[in-house]
């Protein structure tokens, strides 16, 4: 008989650390009520895990006020996905699916992500907990119904939008320059008329669109367009737009039928509906249909780029103005120019720059780096985890914070309705309401500053990537990297003969050109 020899346990299971449990909520409405469920769950939340021996909670996640259709509009979920890819959190909670996510695609996705992270997730409306692996077809049938139900509610919508174009009678939701709204229609603002009436006439006497919006700025001609100043795309439009002469064309841009919903501008995908005489006119039809014309016969006449880097594009600024720079093309070179310059050179003196230098430098940059990223990228990554280590206790001032800020949205939805009830007069309510969205705002800044640590989480991972990126190499580079400096580089900033490379990290170097 084989001999067995008992081995005893050498951990006291009464030492194991709790689990580190998160709650995301999400209410989809900034209406009171909605407000009031979203201070509730936080308030549920905190109370839920209270003298629980084997989890603790430490942190909650709340979206408020947003769709759930799409995860790029929800700052706190991705807040939650980040630390999770961190190590911070081994167990979330969500009160339904439908708080989870809208989209099945996306739902599946980051449940799947979080599984492979060890993270399990209890949806507890439905009763799923991930840690089922069995369960993965029920989240995906919620979610379908999920997504099934905002996808219905969308559809709902384009088609009452549709049927109002058929019939002639949708309502533009906002005014174009040169018009205002009165009752449900467009009506004209007279000395912004005049304006639009200049413009065209400007055009057909012969001045470009860049000239027309120059002479616009000087005039000190405010665009009420949200824009600070008039540009030559801004000038297109109203020279492109048929309201002024009374009509108008319906369904520009559409929305996508399937989840998450991105709108397009209709380049044919979608039935246009063109209604006569909505409002009154601006201009006539015989000077609309003459700039049409001329603006077809200059697109043909000047030269277009066929192709700008998208690794470039809109990342070079200017130090002298802060606007972005552009890219041209002069006797078969091409060369990058302010925008500002490019209008009007005694508005910004910033010369155009080769593009062949702006290559060059950056590949000087990561040969730099190649050699001596040892020296410059490590002491900083070491001084960065020594901070850290030194902060502590951080998750419990922010989730107490948290509390207190449920706690205010709470009274503020008492005396609200204490005031509709008749319980409060109005300047009692004001003084209130004053106060505690005074101490509110406190929190918020207190909240802000502790938030910094994620910021310093972010930074050191950005390091690594940093680092990876020149260690692997063994040889300088000879040629310009678009994967490379898309991966490494934020922005340009061109002082003079210097371009100041902002890599992420924070990290600024200099080189000549």
């Amino acid at each position: 008989m084989a001999k067995v020899t008992r081995i005893e346990p050498t951990i006291d299971t009464s030492l194991v650390r709790k689990l580190r449990c998160a709650a995301y909520c999400r209410v989809s409405s900034s209406s009171e009520d909605q407000l009031h469920s979203y201070a509730a769950q936080i308030k549920y939340y905190s109370e839920v895990f209270n003298g629980s021996d084997t989890e603790e909670l430490v942190d909650i996640y709340a979206d408020e006020g947003i769709t759930g259709t799409c995860e790029d509009k929800r700052d706190e979920f991705k807040r939650l996905m980040k630390d999770c890819r961190r190590g911070k959190i081994d167990r979330i909670y969500v009160k339904s699916i439908s708080r989870f996510a809208r989209n099945t695609k996306d739902c599946l996705k980051n449940i799947r992500e979080l599984k492979e992270l060890g993270i399990t997730i209890l949806f507890e409306k439905e009763n799923i907990d991930t840690a089922q692996v069995s369960d993965e077809m029920m989240i995906t049938l919620m979610g379908g119904l999920a997504q099934e139900e905002s996808t219905s509610i969308s559809q709902n919508m384009r088609w009452s939008i549709k049927k109002r174009m058929e019939k002639g009678t949708f309502k533009q939701s906002v005014a174009p320059y040169g018009y205002t709204k009165s009752n449900g229609k467009l009506v004209i603002k007279p000395q912004e008329a005049e304006i639009v009436r200049m413009i065209f006439g400007w055009y057909l006497n012969g001045l470009g669109l860049t000239s027309i919006a120059v002479k616009l700025n000087e005039m000190k001609i405010v665009t009420g367009m949200y824009k600070k100043s008039w540009s030559h795309n801004m000038v297109r439009y109203i020279l492109t737009n048929e309201k002024y002469i009374g009509d108008s064309l319906l369904q520009k841009t559409f929305t996508t039928d399937v989840l998450p919903v991105t709108q397009k501008i209709n380049n044919g995908e979608r039935d246009k509906y063109y209604v006569e005489n909505t409002q009154e006119a601006v201009v006539s039809k015989e000077a609309f249909s003459t700039v049409q014309e001329m603006l077809s016969k200059s697109k043909d006449k000047y030269y277009i780029a066929a192709y700008t880097p998208k690794v470039l594009g809109s990342m070079i600024k200017c130090s002298c103005c802060g606007k972005t720079y552009k890219r041209k093309k002069t006797n078969e070179k091409y060369y990058w120019s302010c925008i500002t310059h490019d209008k009007k050179a005694d508005l910004c003196p910033a010369l155009p720059i080769s593009e062949d230098n702006i290559e060059n430098a950056f590949i000087g940059l990561c040969n730099k780096l190649i050699l001596h990223h040892r020296e410059i990228l490590l002491p900083l990554k070491k001084a960065l985890q020594d901070l850290n280590a030194k902060k502590s206790g951080s998750n419990t001032k922010v989730l107490d914070i948290r509390k207190d800020i449920a706690d205010i949205n709470e009274q503020k939805h008492i005396i609200a309705r204490l005031r509709t009830k008749g319980f409060l007069d109005e300047k009692k309510y004001n003084e209130q309401l004053t106060a505690l969205e005074n101490k509110k705002a406190r929190l918020e800044r207190d909240l802000n500053k502790l938030s910094k640590a994620d910021d310093e989480d972010e930074t050191l991972e950005q390091l690594d990537t940093l680092i990876d990126c020149f260690e692997e190499r063994t040889a300088m580079i000879t040629e310009f990297d678009d994967e490379l400096f898309g991966m490494i580089v934020e922005r340009i900033v061109v002082r003079d003969n210097i371009l100041e490379f902002h890599l992420i990290s924070g990290l600024k170097f200099n080189e000549e050109i």
